[in-house]
């Protein structure tokens, strides 16, 4: 029979595990991974905002469109995040 473990890695969500990583991983690496994913966001916003303003519209007014009309693609792309930031922090962290 499998008992599963507080400390089991596989126990609870990506969320909680990327969090768990982000607390008690190296900080060197944390803050890497971090600055590499805000610097990408950063990026990305301002192709979009480019994009947006050239169309006539305001960026704030489509991103709350998109997360009422995609959250269930929003929420795995969250998913996704979580758990391909843990992977690139822990394959460093060896």
């Amino acid at each position: 029979m499998l008992y599963e473990d507080e400390d089991d890695f596989f126990v609870g969500s990506p969320r909680s595990k990327f969090f768990d990583i982000m607390f008690n991983a190296n900080k060197n690496l944390v803050e890497d991974a971090l600055e590499k994913h805000v610097e990408r966001h950063v990026a990305v916003e301002m192709l979009l905002n480019k994009f947006i303003e050239e169309k006539g519209l305001h960026l704030e007014a489509e991103i709350s469109t998109i997360r009422v009309e995609k959250q269930d693609e929003i929420h795995n792309a969250k998913i996704d995040f979580f758990i391909s930031t843990v992977g690139d922090i822990l394959t460093q962290n060896e």
